[in-house]
């Protein structure tokens, strides 16, 4: 079997055995064309590749990438070849004595609740899209969704009676996530409103975040609608989409939730992801011994 043959079957099993998101299946794809692409001729088959020969490519890679990217492609490139062994058309998994790069435990950037009332308060509502961008901030900050969630939530997820939304995460995997009523109430601003004016095209009748043309939003564009109000809110930071589930997070366990709960909310597979949260600053951490310490 040729690359091309075994990365289309291996697509096809991350799609529809694993579950996979087309963005991490992208993803996958992209590290084994990089690995291709640094191979020397004669290009050896995947089913013969060495350890070695991987090696000798990493190398190469490791010159112009971060160590993190190594550690991910090294990640996918091992998923790969264990496909090919799980479907017999090789015995070994050539990743297995090829180590990742160690990483350091990289905290997450947050933004406190004021910078994210005032990146909030510069959203223009008299805008054609403002009252629809208010609600998309909203929503990150209020449900700690990840960006391929918002633009896939879709008005029948909409649970408000309930004070719920359901949300598909990584893995083709739902769950529940509690909505306060003031996002709900921007949420509604927005979908009894300025969403209604849209010529929504056949097949986005359901999605909830819409763009001009009546199609569903892109990743792309909520990280420019993101990247342009933090600016105008003079925030020097990098923010991201991803910045606000951050933030949703440690407000939490800085105002008491437990972490099992946070965990269920973010749609954590394993507790120890969600433990990154821990770092909290050394007035909490004061405060929290003299409350519990017998000795305080």
């Amino acid at each position: 079997m040729d690359w091309q043959g075994a990365l289309e079957n291996f697509k096809y099993y991350l799609k529809l055995e694993r579950g996979f998101s087309k963005y991490s299946i992208a993803s996958y794809s992209s590290d084994i064309k990089r690995l291709v692409d640094s191979l020397h001729d004669p290009t050896p088959e995947p089913c013969h590749i060495t350890s070695s020969e991987i090696q000798s490519c990493l190398y190469e890679i490791s010159k112009t990438h971060s160590p993190r990217t190594q550690a991910r492609m090294i990640s996918g490139l091992r998923h790969f070849f264990q496909f090919l062994i799980l479907n017999e058309f090789r015995k070994d998994n050539p990743l297995d004595l090829i180590e990742s790069p160690r990483l350091g435990r990289k905290l997450p950037t947050t933004l406190s609740a004021a910078q994210i009332d005032a990146l909030i308060n510069k959203i223009d509502v008299s805008q054609s899209n403002g009252l629809r961008n208010k609600a998309i901030i909203e929503l990150f900050y209020s449900c700690g969704l990840r960006v391929g969630e918002l633009v896939s939530l879709r008005l029948s997820d909409l649970f408000f009676k309930e004070d719920f939304i359901k949300v598909l995460g990584k893995g083709n995997k739902e769950r529940l996530i509690p909505i306060p009523k003031y996002t709900q109430n921007q949420i509604d601003n927005y979908r009894h409103g300025p969403r209604q004016q849209y010529t929504i095209k056949k097949g986005f009748e359901d999605i909830l975040f819409l763009n001009n043309r009546g199609t569903s939003l892109t990743r792309s564009m909520v990280f420019e609608i993101v990247k342009t109000l933090a600016i105008k809110a003079n925030i020097k930071q990098r923010v991201s989409p991803h910045t606000f589930r951050h933030s949703f997070a440690t407000h939490l366990l800085e105002n008491g939730a437990d972490l099992r709960s946070i965990q269920m909310m973010l749609g954590h597979e394993s507790i120890t992801t969600t433990e990154i949260y821990m770092h909290l600053d050394k007035t909490h951490l004061r405060d929290q011994l003299i409350k519990h310490h017998p000795r305080a």
